[in-house]
């Protein structure tokens, strides 16, 4: 446990260290980085199914996906709601590894053996806990929906759900490709969809209520 948690601490710093850095990059850049990143999850997700119309719904959510991503990037100029869904993402990730390896308990789905019901609520507390104390370091409350801070907790464990939910849907495609990962490219992850399958999710729900608020 203790190298490969290690391993995704890593990997996860690293991709922090990364998403603060394209922050500051023009759009230009930031929309050739997405078509990268978009060409490889795409490839990824071709080896996951082997059906036509499963493939071409994935590559249009996916086109979708990244779509949202640079919206919700460009949606403010200090780059807040970017920030805060990726931290929540990370933070998803590892408190259900976290508390899954620690606490372990019964199994969340037979979908994904290697999750727990403690690595649900794991992933909830640390992605709450994180985006709690980033919203502190701004001026304002992120999501303002009333007077209190409840309606933050409550979507902040929304989009946590979603991430987990986003997760199980790709562990069941890798299940029934037979496969452990989805390529090798990102060390204690696998590939680049192992690391962002919660993300492609949360940005295009994170999309529609900012855009419906």
């Amino acid at each position: 446990m203790k190298s490969n948690f290690l391993l995704r601490l890593f990997s996860s710093f690293f991709l922090l260290i990364f998403f603060y850095f394209i922050l500051f990059i023009n759009n230009y850049l930031f929309a050739g980085l997405l078509f990268l990143l978009f060409f490889i999850s795409s490839y990824e997700w071709s080896k996951l199914t082997q059906n036509l119309y499963l493939r071409l719904f994935g590559w249009i959510f996916l086109i979708f996906s990244y779509f949202t991503v640079f919206q919700v990037k460009n949606f403010n100029t200090e780059n807040v709601y970017f920030i805060l869904v990726v931290l929540i993402c990370i933070g998803t990730d590892l408190g259900g590894y976290i508390f899954g390896k620690v606490l372990g308990g019964p199994k969340l789905t037979k979908i994904s053996p290697n999750k727990t019901i403690a690595g649900f609520f794991g992933g909830l507390i640390l992605s709450l806990i994180i985006a709690v104390i980033f919203e502190s370091f701004i001026e304002k409350i992120v999501i303002e929906k009333t007077p209190v801070k409840l309606s933050f907790f409550i979507y902040v464990l929304l989009f946590s759900v979603i991430s987990q939910l986003g997760d199980l849907l790709i562990s069941f495609f890798k299940r029934k490709a037979e496969v452990d990962d989805t390529g090798n490219i990102i060390p204690g992850h696998g590939g680049l969809l192992d690391r962002i399958d919660g993300m492609i999710f949360v940005f295009p729900f994170f999309y529609f209520y900012l855009i419906s608020t």
